[in-house]
């Protein structure tokens, strides 16, 4: 006896997800403090809209 053959349904397209909001740090980017020379990496941006600014030695660390 012959099986019926039936058609597979076609695939359906995905969806896109929404875009996200960028952020001004940068994914693993590093400051550098002027003054004593300690370094801080950030590992993960945070989202935020505003740029957040570390202070060490009482200025703000500039990026390296």
């Amino acid at each position: 006896m012959a099986t019926k053959k039936t058609k597979k349904p076609a695939p359906q397209a995905k969806a896109k997800a929404p875009a996200k909001a960028k952020s001004t740090a940068k994914r693993r980017s590093a400051l550098e403090c002027r003054v004593c020379g300690y370094r801080v990496v950030v590992d993960e941006s945070c989202g935020c809209v505003e740029e957040h600014i570390l202070l060490c030695c009482g200025q703000p660390m500039a990026k390296k």
